[in-house]
């Protein structure tokens, strides 16, 4: 497994995401309050850009003419058909028994995790003479 350094904690608030193409695939990194989570940006029923959808909350109801609105902002929802995906999981709420959103690990590491260093650029001798500017190699 390649870990990919994707961006700064600062430039994903919560509630946002962020689209990439990782080794060929199409990613999205999604922040939901201060939890960062990553999904295949493909909808597994017909392909679609899943990701690309509204983030939605989920309506559960445990007796008659009761809905309570739950996971506000963790559902995503499919632009072409509507199929519904938990970002945590990638759990469908259409057909959870046959369709899931493939997820994708993703974690916060401290810079000085994942920047090794320190850096080294390769320096030429450079002198002046009588006027001109002069580089040796």
């Amino acid at each position: 497994m390649t870990r990919h350094v994707i961006a700064p904690v600062d430039e994903l608030p919560p509630g946002t995401r962020k689209f990439l193409d990782i080794d060929g695939r199409p990613i999205a990194i999604f922040n939901i309050k201060g939890e960062f989570f990553g999904l295949l940006n493909r909808c597994p029923h017909q392909g679609a850009a899943l990701c690309e959808g509204p983030l939605i909350g989920l309506a559960q109801s445990s007796n008659p003419g009761e809905i309570e609105y739950t996971k506000l902002g963790e559902i995503i929802r499919c632009p072409w058909h509507g199929w519904e995906f938990d970002i945590r999981t990638g759990q469908s709420y259409c057909d959870p028994k046959r369709f899931r959103a493939r997820a994708y690990p993703v974690n916060v590491e401290p810079g000085s995790a994942v920047v090794k260093g320190p850096y080294v650029a390769e320096t030429i001798a450079v002198s002046v003479e009588s006027d001109y500017v002069v580089v040796d190699l």
